[in-house]
Formats: C-alpha cells, sequence, structure tokens
C-alpha cells in the first residue's frame, strides 16, 4: 500500500493501485494545487516501477538540424530563421557526413534529425541526408523526421504521408521521433502554430509509421498559453493512439522556454509544474511504456528528481542540441555517459545504457552492440 492520505487524491489512489484506466476529470484534478505534490509522484512512482522496476535508461546520441530556415513562423519557436537573416543556415553534404563521423566516433548508437522547413530546398535534399547517412555509417540508427515535416515532404511531391515514409525506410530511416505535437487542441494550436500541419496529419503520420512497422515517440509542448484540460486532452489522445497501434515507445513533456520567442512574456514553467505534469504524464498514459526525463529542457536538478515522479528514461549524451538552447536552455551542450551515470546512481536508479528501440547496449573494446529488449520482472 502506499503512504499517501490526501482525502481528495483517495478516488484516483484506488484506481492506480486497481491497475485502472484515469478519465480525463481525473487528470484535470491532478493539476489543482491542492493536490499535494508528493503523494501525486508516489503514485506516479508506482506505476513507474510497475513498468520499469528501478531501471532508468539513457543512450549515447547526438543530433542533427540541417537547416533552421523555416517556411513556418511558429510562435513559439525560437530556432527558425529566414532565408537571408544572418542566423539563417543550411548544411552541405560534407557537414552532414562531418556530424555523422563524429557520431560514430563518440560511440554514439542515434542520430536524432530534425530541423527547418526550407522552402527552397527540394524533397530529394532531405532524402539524401538520410541516405546519405545510412550510407555511410549503417550502424548509425537515424531518427528523423517530424510529422510536421512528412507532412511538407507529402505536400512538395504530391504524394502521400504513406509514400513519404516508405520512401525514407528506402533510404535509411530508423524510427521517428515526437516533436511537432505541441498542443492537440484547435484552441491552443490555431494560436501558436496555426500553418503547419495540424493534429490529423500528425495522427496520420504517426498511425501510418506503426502500420508500417516504425516505431516512435511523443510529446507535449505545455506551460505556454495552454491550460489543464489543453494538456489532459492531448494526452488521452496519445494514449488512444497506443491503444489502436502500440506502437509509441516514449513520452516526453516539453517544458515551454520562452526566450527569443514571440511569447517571451510568459515565465517558463516551474519545477514544481514538471514534475507535476511528468507524474500526471506517466498516471495518464497507461499504455505507453516509457516517460523521458529530458535533461536538456529540465536541467540535471529537476531530471533526476523526475526520475522518482513517473520518469525512467534521461535521454542521452545529446550533442549539438540547438533548439532548446535557442530558446535559453542554460544547460551543458553535452554530457559524458560518465556523467548521466553519475546523475542517474545519485537516485539510487540502476543507470541501463539503451539503444533507440530499447534493446541492452553491450559495449567492449571492439565497440558496441545491441542485446534483448529489455524487461522488468514481475
Amino acid at each position: 500500500m502506499l503512504r499517501t492520505s490526501s482525502p481528495i487524491l483517495q478516488p484516483i489512489r484506488e484506481k492506480v493501485e486497481a491497475g485502472e484506466r484515469l478519465s480525463l476529470d481525473d487528470g484535470v484534478l491532478l493539476y489543482r494545487n491542492d493536490v499535494p505534490l508528493p503523494e501525486l509522484g508516489e503514485l506516479a512512482n508506482l506505476v513507474r516501477e510497475r513498468k520499469n522496476g528501478n531501471f532508468a535508461y539513457y543512450n549515447i546520441n547526438t543530433h542533427l538540424n540541417p537547416t533552421n530556415i523555416c517556411v513556418y513562423r511558429c510562435t513559439f519557436c525560437a530556432f527558425r530563421a529566414d532565408l537571408r537573416e544572418a542566423k539563417g543556415y543550411a548544411m552541405s553534404d560534407e557537414q552532414i557526413l562531418a556530424r555523422g563521423q563524429e557520431a560514430v566516433a563518440a560511440g554514439s548508437t542515434e542520430m536524432h534529425i530534425v530541423g527547418g522547413l526550407h522552402h527552397q530546398a527540394k524533397y530529394d535534399w532531405y532524402r539524401n541526408i538520410i541516405s546519405l547517412l545510412h550510407e555511410a555509417y549503417p550502424a548509425l540508427h537515424l531518427k528523423a523526421w517530424t510529422p510536421v515535416e512528412i507532412d511538407w515532404f507529402a505536400r512538395q511531391t504530391n504524394k502521400s504521408i504513406r509514400w513519404v515514409l516508405e520512401d525514407m525506410m528506402d533510404a535509411g530511416l530508423g524510427s521517428l521521433p515526437g516533436g511537432g505535437a505541441e498542443i492537440f487542441h484547435p484552441e491552443v494550436r490555431n494560436q501558436i502554430c496555426e500553418h503547419k500541419a495540424d493534429s490529423s496529419r500528425w495522427f496520420e503520420t504517426h498511425r501510418t509509421a506503426h502500420e508500417l512497422g516504425l516505431r516512435s515517440n511523443c510529446t507535449m509542448l505545455y506551460g505556454h498559453i495552454e491550460q489543464p484540460y489543453h494538456r489532459i486532452d492531448h494526452l488521452i489522445r496519445l494514449r488512444e493512439l497506443q491503444d489502436e497501434t502500440g506502437g509509441l515507445q516514449t513520452f516526453i513533456p516539453l517544458a515551454f522556454h520562452p526566450e527569443n520567442t514571440g511569447l517571451s512574456h510568459i515565465a517558463k514553467p516551474t519545477g514544481l509544474m514538471d514534475l507535476r505534469t511528468m507524474a500526471i504524464s506517466r498516471l495518464m498514459l497507461d499504455n505507453v511504456p516509457h516517460i523521458k526525463a529530458y535533461w536538456i529542457m529540465l536541467g540535471m536538478g529537476t531530471a533526476q528528481i523526475a526520475l522518482s515522479y513517473g520518469a525512467d528514461d534521461i535521454d542521452g549524451t545529446v550533442r549539438h542540441e540547438l533548439i532548446y538552447h535557442d530558446a535559453g536552455a542554460e544547460t551543458p551542450e553535452i554530457l559524458s555517459v560518465d556523467a548521466i551515470r553519475r546523475l542517474i546512481e545519485e537516485t539510487g536508479r540502476e543507470p541501463v545504457e539503451r539503444d533507440t528501440l530499447y534493446r541492452r547496449v553491450e559495449r567492449d573494446a571492439a565497440g558496441w552492440q545491441t542485446g534483448q529488449a529489455i524487461t522488468v520482472q514481475a
């Protein structure tokens, strides 16, 4: 039995202990300030340990943002640039291959690839990024392109989302990241990114990817103009997709960083809100295996605490992350494996290196290889 005692949590506590699904009303209630955060964290930790025991996962990865030039002008984005803006860039083939070589030399198992929608770059330029890297570094898993980018490619080519995904898979695409979700509800989405792919295209992309055998992640951008109802609606829509396809691996709650954005007047979420959202996400997403505490966004201290508030993954070494740092993130640009393992061990969790598909990574003097999928003993 749990040690929680707050009367307001009693009905939800009974559901969690019985393994029953929480409702939209339950989720909205959990955002109330009179719901004690430590008790909420205790409930989330119960679910976290049922699913993942005492493990805390990390990977060795690198980011590639091939261009920041973007046709869209989302009010929350500090990364994008106009074509003639001084900070605008588009990487050459040589720069992309050099980034791949750097990743491999550092022992990376994954490259995370997202960027701007360059209105003068043809679809073949984006496809070529995947094929170049895959041909040169076939062991490197390429996790690439949000549904917003896939939708843009479909518009460029006048092809279907399925065609684009199949073509990218032929080039070497390994899985999809979770970005571009922001907030699904149109009351919010129409205000912060009204022109880019809507929620129906986001779900179509992930649903199609799962049908084709690709795994994907999912996200939620919180702490801007949305309300608790919008967040819980967002989580329930993800839960319904997972009921349908089972293809979502990890949920990453993303705290809004306002600096250098069109919403710079908004204060960024507090650490308490970060932990509350982490815990609620773990409780609502009962069918998603993993919840990630993205240390780049949260800061290392909050990410550590989050490992007791529902999170079981702390991301990875994350070299060359630009999107959150452009929005004011003050975390380091990269962490060493030793530093990540130490962060995890300080929380009492057992660090486990994983690949993108949550298989244990084994390393020796000759290099690395993936083992079996990681399982938790009931």
